[in-house]
C-alpha cells in the first residue's frame, strides 16, 4: 500500500494547533492474559481470574479456539476498580472460553468494505466514519471492531485480502472536497452514488481518545476546513479512563471552537451499565444524591460536567445489549434516567452484530426488545428516546414492535409478528421508512432466524438469505 502524502495544515490550522498541549496520562493498563498467568499484575488484581479459568483459557492457547486471537485481552486500572464490584462489567472486559466455542460470524461485520472509497473510510448515508485508532485503553469482549482490534485480514470488494487500515488525513480530505465538488456540479446529488453534501464525520477505531490532543486536533482542524459541519467523537473513555478529560483536553476543545465556531461537536459515549458510572456503597448498592437522583463515580461525574458546561457540546450514549451484561431491563431503566438527568441523550440500544463468535454474546432479537421496551416503563418521554437498532447491510434498522397475539387470516403470523423499520439506507436514503414484517422467532439473535418467516418486505430486507 503507497504510503500518503503528508498531509500540510493551513495557516489558521497552525494558529489552532499551535496552542494544543498533550495531557499525561497513567492508565495503568494491564495487557494480555500472560501476566496473569504469570502474577505479574498488582496484587489486588491476582485474583481477577481464578486458577481454573486461566487453565481453561490455557488450553486453548494457539488454537483455533484461542480467545486472544480474537480480541486481545486489555484493562485499565479505573475499570478492575469498577469491575472488582460488578459481575456485569467483569463480564464484559474478562475473556471466557465461551467466546470461541462458536466461531460463527462475518470477517467484515456490515460489509463495511463496501463502502470504503477510500482506507480508514466507511461513507454511509451523509455520514463518514473514520478508523483514527486501531485500539481502546480496555477492550469489550463483544467489540464490533474485533476484525480491526485483533488485526484480521478482510477481504476488499476487489478480492484482495488485508487487515484494516487506518486514515490518514490528506487521503480523507481529499475525498470530502471532491465528493462535495461533485455533489455541488450536480445540482445537489452525486451523479454516481446520488448522495448528498458529506456534512458530518464519526471520528472512530478503536477509540479516538487513545491519541494524544496534537493528533486529535489535527483531524478537527482538517475536517472543519475541509468543510465538515458536525463531527463526532467515538469513545468509551468515560467508561475506561474519565481522566482523560482533562483540561488540556477541554482547552483544546475551546481553542477548536473559538477557531471554527460554526461546527458543531457530539460525543459519543459507550457506557453498557450503570455500574460503569454509578457509585457504590459498602453492600454494593447505589447510594441517592441528597442533591437528586443517584451518586456517580467521581472522576466520571466531573468529566462529564465539563462536556455539559459547553453548549456547543452535544453527548449522547449508545450500547449494545449484550448477554450477561445488560440484558436486565432494570438496569437499563436506571441508566437512561441517570444518563437523561445529567445531560447525555439516550440514543440507541442495539442488537448485537454478526461479528466472529456473536453467539456468545448476542442476545434474541425478540429478547432485547422486550428488555428495552420493559426498561422504559416509568421512564418519562424525553427519557426515552432509545430506539432499537440492528445493523442490516442494506443500513440502520430499527425493530420497532413485537406482538404477542396472532393475526387472524396472515400466514405465518400465527405467533405474532416482529415489525422493523429500515432508519438508514447504507448507500442513499429513499427507501427510508420502508417496514419489513416477519413471524416470531424467539431465538433468531440475527437475520438468518427469519429467513423462513418473510411476510411482508417492503424494506428489502431479505431480497438474499442469510448465513
Amino acid at each position: 500500500m503507497a504510503k500518503a502524502e503528508k498531509y500540510q495544515p493551513l495557516d489558521s490550522e497552525i494558529e489552532f494547533l499551535d496552542s494544543v498541549t498533550n495531557g499525561k496520562y497513567d492508565r495503568q493498563i494491564v495487557t494480555g492474559l500472560k501476566k496473569f498467568v504469570e502474577e505479574k499484575v498488582p496484587e489486588d488484581m491476582l485474583s481477577f481470574y481464578s486458577k481454573e479459568e486461566l487453565d481453561d483459557l490455557l488450553k486453548l492457547k494457539d488454537t483455533p479456539q484461542d480467545v486472544e486471537s480474537r480480541m486481545p485481552v486489555k484493562m485499565t486500572r479505573h475499570y478492575f476498580d469498577l469491575a472488582k464490584n460488578s459481575i456485569p462489567i467483569q463480564v464484559l472486559v474478562k475473556a471466557s472460553p465461551l467466546e470461541t466455542f462458536d466461531l460463527d460470524g462475518a470477517a467484515d461485520p456490515g460489509k463495511q468494505m463496501d463502502y470504503s472509497p477510500v482506507e480508514g473510510l466507511i461513507h454511509k448515508y451523509e455520514l463518514g466514519l473514520i478508523y483514527v485508532a486501531s485500539t481502546c485503553s480496555a477492550h469489550c469482549r463483544f467489540c464490533y471492531r474485533e476484525e480491526l482490534i485483533a488485526k484480521k485480514e478482510v477481504e476488499r470488494p476487489d478480492g484482495t485480502i488485508a487487515p484494516k487500515g487506518l486514515a490518514q488525513i490528506s487521503e480523507i480530505v481529499t475525498y470530502i472536497r471532491q465528493h462535495n465538488k461533485e455533489v455541488a456540479e450536480n445540482g445537489g446529488k452525486h451523479p454516481v452514488s446520488g448522495r448528498e453534501v458529506l456534512r458530518e464525520i464519526l471520528l472512530s477505531g478503536g477509540d479516538p481518545l487513545v491519541l494524544g490532543n496534537k493528533n486529535i486536533a489535527q483531524w478537527l482542524s482538517a475536517l472543519a476546513e475541509a468543510g465538515i459541519e458536525n463531527i463526532r467523537i467515538g469513545t468509551k473513555e468515560l467508561s475506561f479512563y474519565p481522566d482523560r478529560f482533562d483540561d488540556t483536553f477541554m482547552d483544546m476543545l475551546d481553542s477548536f471552537h473559538v477557531s471554527y465556531p460554526g461546527v458543531n461537536l457530539r460525543i459519543m459515549i459507550h457506557f453498557n451499565h450503570p455500574d460503569e458510572f454509578l457509585a457504590k456503597d459498602e453492600n454494593g448498592q447505589y447510594s441517592s444524591d441528597p442533591e437528586g437522583g443517584l451518586l456517580w463515580v467521581e472522576s466520571t461525574k466531573r468529566a462529564i460536567q465539563r462536556l455539559r458546561s459547553r453548549n456547543w457540546i452535544n453527548i449522547d450514549n449508545q450500547a449494545p445489549i449484550i448477554n450477561g451484561i445488560n440484558n436486565d431491563p432494570d438496569a437499563l431503566r436506571i441508566q437512561q434516567r441517570e444518563l437523561k438527568r445529567n445531560g447525555v441523550e439516550n440514543h440507541y440500544y442495539f442488537c448485537g452484530r454478526d461479528i466472529i463468535g456473536h453467539k456468545a454474546f448476542n442476545v434474541p432479537i425478540e429478547e432485547a426488545w422486550r428488555i428495552l421496551n420493559e426498561s422504559q416503563k416509568g421512564l418519562s418521554g424525553v427519557e426515552t428516546h432509545a430506539r432499537l437498532s440492528i445493523t442490516h447491510y442494506k443500513g440502520k434498522t430499527e425493530v420497532v414492535a413485537v406482538t404477542n397475539d396472532p393475526l387472524p387470516g396472515i400466514k405465518g403470523a400465527e405467533n405474532g409478528l416482529v415489525i422493523m423499520k429500515l432508519l438508514r439506507g447504507a448507500a442513499d436514503a429513499p427507501d427510508r421508512g420502508k417496514v419489513t414484517m416477519l413471524g416470531r422467532n424467539p431465538e433468531a439473535i440475527w437475520f438468518s432466524g427469519y429467513n423462513d418467516r418473510v411476510i411482508y418486505d417492503e424494506a428489502g430486507l431479505f431480497t438474499q438469505t442469510y448465513d
